[in-house]
């Protein structure tokens, strides 16, 4: 009798006991797939397919991508990438600053308190968030009367909630608080002794942040910026929720297609569709790539 069933039992290094350990995990891994399955390969290629036929006739069509050689037809890609773009800056910049305040204080109740704070923010969005902000800032908002009846008025000064500068002020509001999360493992990973050998070495705090910090979270940076951007770009519920489809945006513009009775257009919503989807992927793909650039450093 070999070693490795001696005693009827299978050595935990046997090839035998390998191949029983892989097939409990390829098991385990079945819901996982199959979930993977119905709502993201499927629906992928329902849309590639719905992007390339006629949804009267089901004749292979490109008219469906018609949108992209008329310039009025780019108005949603182009409000989605301004809307897009101003929040990220905002949200990034702003978010940075709170994440590197967080890391500098030395009172671990303040860390968990702004770490709790954004946890919740970062998933306050959609049509309760819209509400909070038309009470805040409408025509008639809490803080619109107040700032009135201090001399500042706002939609008199050319500000309107429900416009593009609106919606980035609102997506500023879980942009924010996300990059605030997604940068503090990388700030936290910043080593003290890396400033305290440039000291050593002489180097000024400029020097420092030049030579130093910034190569090293420029990566985890922009890699958040994308997420923030992919983020601002897909999202639909608060936009909705806020201009009721006045503001053309992709999400907006791919939910009238669908639901609209006189613009009902299921094949260009998926080619729509298809757009804001290639633009997802590049925003992912990019971070995915900076992500391991970034590991390299901080992960020592």
């Amino acid at each position: 009798m070999s070693s490795a069933t001696a005693g009827g039992y299978l050595s935990s290094g046997s090839p035998a006991a390998a191949r029983i350990r892989g097939g409990r995990a390829a098991l385990a891994l079945l819901p996982f797939t199959v979930l993977i399955a119905l709502f993201l390969i499927l629906p992928t290629l329902s849309l590639i397919w719905g992007s390339f036929h006629d949804s009267k006739t089901g004749a292979i069509t490109l008219s469906n991508y018609s949108y992209l050689g008329h310039p009025l037809d780019l108005v949603p890609f182009a409000n989605s990438l301004e809307l897009s773009l101003a929040s990220t800056l905002l949200g990034g910049f702003v978010g940075l600053a709170i994440a590197q305040a967080i890391v500098s204080s030395r009172r671990p109740i303040v860390q968990e308190i702004a770490t709790t704070f954004s946890s919740v923010a970062a998933n306050f969005a959609g049509v309760p968030l819209a509400f909070a902000y038309i009470a805040l800032l409408g025509l008639n908002g809490l803080l619109t009367r107040q700032l009135l009846n201090a001399g500042i008025d706002l939609y008199g000064g050319g500000f309107k909630l429900y416009s593009i500068l609106g919606l980035t002020v609102v997506y500023a509001y879980w942009e924010i608080p996300l990059m605030v999360l997604v940068m503090l493992p990388p700030l936290q990973a910043m080593r003290p002794a890396w400033r305290e050998a440039a000291e050593i070495l002489g180097a000024s705090r400029w020097q420092y942040l030049r030579s130093v910090a910034i190569p090293i979270l420029m990566s985890p940076f922009v890699s958040s910026l994308l997420l923030l951007y992919a983020n601002a770009f897909g999202a639909y519920a608060t936009a909705y929720g806020l201009t009721t489809g006045f503001v053309p945006i992709v999400p907006i513009q791919i939910s009238n297609l669908i639901s609209g009775d006189i613009t009902f257009d299921p094949g260009q919503a998926d080619a729509l569709a298809i757009g804001l989807a290639a633009i997802m992927a590049v925003c992912i793909g990019g971070r995915a790539v900076l992500e391991k650039r970034s590991a390299r450093w901080l992960a020592r």
